[in-house]
């Protein structure tokens, strides 16, 4: 079973930065597609970023292009999101997710994914 928890979710003003991390303890070699995924009341999951861990190949929502930065520590199991120049329609809760590929090496950002974590809330003020 793999356990996926955030951290590093803050209150920041616009234009400041965080990094957020995930833990992923128990993760296996087929969980090939790990992602970042946000969500605010009332409006669907939306995918921000995901990593195909087998060439470290990256994608990206195009309202975080430039901005966001997906990244990961094989050696610790950890899965990061930096985020620059945030803005207050970032504001929002995010989720650490997780399945294994099924395009061919493509991670999609729509939420379908197999694991998710419990999220964590970032705040971005005007």
């Amino acid at each position: 079973q793999l356990r996926l928890a955030e951290s590093g979710g803050d209150s920041v003003q616009a234009g400041g930065s965080l990094r957020l991390s995930c833990a992923a303890p128990g993760y296996t070699y087929s969980m090939q597609c790990m992602a970042w995924f946000r969500q605010v009341p009332g409006k669907e999951r939306e995918g921000v970023a995901a990593l195909y861990t087998g060439a470290d190949s990256t994608f990206y929502a195009d309202s975080v292009k430039g901005r966001f930065t997906i990244s990961r520590d094989a050696a610790k199991n950890m899965l990061y999101l930096q985020m620059n120049s945030l803005k207050p329609e970032d504001t929002a809760m995010y989720y650490c997710a997780a399945q294994p590929s099924r395009y061919m090496g493509i991670c999609p950002l729509v939420p379908e994914y197999n694991h998710w974590g419990e999220g964590t809330q970032v705040t971005v003020s005007s």
